[in-house]
C-alpha cells in the first residue's frame, strides 16, 4: 500500500491544477497548501486522499479520512471541510471521483437481478468512510498514469472508471452507490426531495407537501431524510439559503437587506443572526473582510 500511495502522491502533485480539474471527465485532483475552513457542497463523490487528513462536517455529523482512506458522498449537501495540517513543505493531496447514477444502473443491469435485489433497503447515511483496498488503488493508479499520456484517455479512461465504480458497488460502501443507481430506492427518493429543496429554496413549504411529492409519507419522509442528510428538510433549507446569501454578498456586499429577502428571510434581524450563527461575523462584516 505504501508504494501504491508514494506513486499517487506524485502524480496528483504533477498534474494538480488549482480549479482540480484533469483531462478526463468527471475526475478531480486537488494539491491544499493551507489547512483553511471551507463552507461548500460536497457533490456526490468518490474521494481519496492521498496525503494529509480531511475533516468533514455534515449536520452534527463529523468524518475524518487520511492516506489510503476514501469517502462517498452519495448526495450532493451542505458541508464545512477542512484539510488537516497541510502546508506547502506537506500539502494534502486528493483524488475525486464524480459518481454517475446512469453509470451505476448500467453496472447493476450488468450484475443481473442480484446486483439490483441488494440495492433496497433502508436508506444508507449520505457520508460514509472506508479503506480502500488493494484493487481499487491500482484502479485508480491505471486512471491517473492516462495523464502522463493523454491520447490514450478517450479509449481507456472509460473502462478504468467503470471498475472503479464497479469496486465501489461491491465494496464496503456498496449499499450506498447501489441505492444512487435505482430511480424507486429510497435514497434517489430523498435525492429527489434536496433537488426540489436546492431549487425551491427561496420558498415557504410544508414538509408533507415535498413527501407527497416523492412518493412517501410524511413521516418516513422525515425520518429517512435525516437518516440521509443529518437535518430536518427545513435545517437543510436553512443551509442553503444561507450559503446562496453568502455568494450574493461577493458581488452584492451593500445589500445585506436585499439579499436576505432575495433568499427567502422575512426579517433582516433573523438573517443577521442566522448567518452570524452560521459564518460567525455579520453578514455586513463577512461581505467587507471577502469583497
Amino acid at each position: 500500500m505504501n508504494e501504491r500511495l508514494e506513486e499517487l502522491r506524485a502524480l496528483i502533485d504533477r498534474h494538480a491544477a488549482p480549479d482540480m480539474s484533469t483531462l478526463i471527465p468527471g475526475i478531480m485532483i486537488a494539491r491544499h497548501d493551507v489547512s483553511a475552513h471551507e463552507r461548500t457542497m460536497s457533490g456526490t463523490v468518490m474521494a481519496l486522499v492521498a496525503q494529509g487528513a480531511k475533516r468533514i462536517a455534515l449536520g452534527d455529523r463529523v468524518y475524518e479520512y487520511g492516506p489510503g482512506q476514501y469517502l462517498v458522498a452519495s448526495i450532493d449537501l451542505p458541508v464545512t471541510g477542512q484539510f488537516l495540517d497541510a502546508s506547502p513543505d506537506h500539502p494534502a493531496l486528493g483524488f475525486g471521483f464524480a459518481l454517475d447514477p446512469i453509470m451505476v444502473a448500467e453496472l447493476l443491469l450488468q450484475a443481473g437481478s442480484e446486483g439490483v435485489r441488494r440495492g433496497y433497503g433502508p436508506p444508507p447515511s449520505s457520508m460514509l468512510v472506508s479503506d480502500a483496498p488493494m484493487a481499487m488503488m491500482d484502479a485508480v493508479l491505471r486512471l491517473l498514469r492516462l495523464l502522463d499520456c493523454p491520447r490514450d484517455i478517450p479509449v481507456l479512461a472509460p473502462l478504468i472508471k467503470r471498475e472503479i465504480l464497479w469496486r465501489l458497488i461491491v465494496g464496503e460502501q456498496g449499499s450506498a452507490i447501489r441505492q444512487l443507481g435505482l430511480a424507486d430506492s429510497h435514497l434517489s427518493h430523498i435525492s429527489r426531495a434536496v433537488r426540489w429543496i436546492r431549487e425551491h429554496y427561496a420558498r415557504s413549504f410544508r414538509v408533507e407537501d415535498v413527501a407527497d411529492l416523492v412518493g412517501m409519507s410524511a413521516s418516513a419522509f422525515y425520518r429517512n431524510f435525516q437518516a440521509v442528510t443529518a437535518m430536518s428538510p427545513i435545517q437543510f433549507q436553512k443551509q442553503i439559503r444561507l450559503q446562496e446569501a453568502r455568494l450574493l454578498l461577493a458581488s452584492h456586499p451593500n445589500d445585506v437587506t436585499g439579499v436576505g429577502f432575495k433568499v427567502g428571510y422575512e426579517s433582516a434581524s433573523q438573517f443577521s443572526r442566522e448567518y452570524r450563527r452560521q459564518f460567525g461575523t455579520a453578514p455586513s462584516q463577512d461581505a467587507a473582510a471577502r469583497h
